[in-house]
């Protein structure tokens, strides 16, 4: 991916944090192309070892489970092994969940909510102030679509999305004194795989999809390193949607 020098990461180290999904390791891939160090935080030990095995060689990373106290501290500290400071936060925030609301338990609830809200929360609690410190910080937070959208079967995970939109206003705004800008990646159907366009088209959703495609990696990517560049100095509390125009349906 060429990048313009005005958007050039060099010297700039990112924390790419996932929740599950197969979109983490490109993002990270467009961050390194740009110039970004990366250090990766996932939910499991397999979500961690694929995005490392994307990174490369001597990269570094750390498991957080957001339902265990003290998870986000424990990985800050694991970073500042290998970094003395950090200036983008990305937090992919989308493990797809989808049930009927009456088979959706209480402890199913809160897995989807933990993962996919509280974690985001709970890293931006630990990297913005240091952040401030360096009157310095990019965060991207992305989400679904569904977080302005409803779907069948989607309340958990739609309601999940939509928290991490409202954080990242309500952040956007707390901390914007410092140089702080926080927005928000909204994505639709992502083909990691390949998939031919016309298989894709197959698809109902796709069929709804004004743009009649899935996005790809390549979509996303250009927009990440924006986002996460010094040129992104007037635009904070945003979502940006890469959804082939889903959103523009009533």
């Amino acid at each position: 991916m060429p990048v313009l020098p005005e958007f050039d990461l060099s010297g700039k180290t990112a924390i790419l944090a996932t929740s599950g999904g197969g979109e983490a390791p490109f993002l990270g891939q467009a961050l390194i192309e740009a110039g970004a160090s990366v250090f990766a935080v996932a939910r499991t030990q397999a979500l961690l070892d694929a995005l490392l095995e994307s990174l490369p060689s001597g990269s570094s990373g750390a498991v957080m489970d957001a339902s265990v106290p003290d998870s986000a501290k424990n990985v800050m500290e694991q970073f500042d092994q290998a970094h003395n400071r950090v200036d983008i936060l990305v937090n992919d925030a989308r493990s797809m969940y989808a049930r009927p609301l009456e088979e959706i338990s209480v402890s199913d609830w809160d897995a989807v909510q933990t993962r996919n809200a509280k974690a985001p929360f709970l890293l931006s609690q630990q990297v913005l102030p240091r952040m401030a410190k360096d009157e310095y910080g990019r965060v991207v937070n992305l989400v679904s679509e569904l977080a302005e959208r409803g779907m069948i079967n989607g309340s958990a995970f739609a309601a999940s999305q939509a928290a991490v939109l409202a954080l990242t206003r309500s952040l956007a705004v707390e901390w914007s004194r410092f140089n702080i800008r926080i927005n928000v990646i909204g994505t639709g159907l992502i083909d990691t795989e390949g998939q031919p366009l016309e298989a894709q088209q197959e698809e109902l959703f796709v069929r709804y999809t004004p743009l009649r495609r899935k996005g790809t990696p390549n979509d996303i990517g250009p927009l990440l390193v924006y986002l996460c560049s010094e040129s992104c100095d007037y635009c904070t509390g945003q979502p940006v949607y890469v959804d082939g125009g889903l959103n523009a349906h009533p």
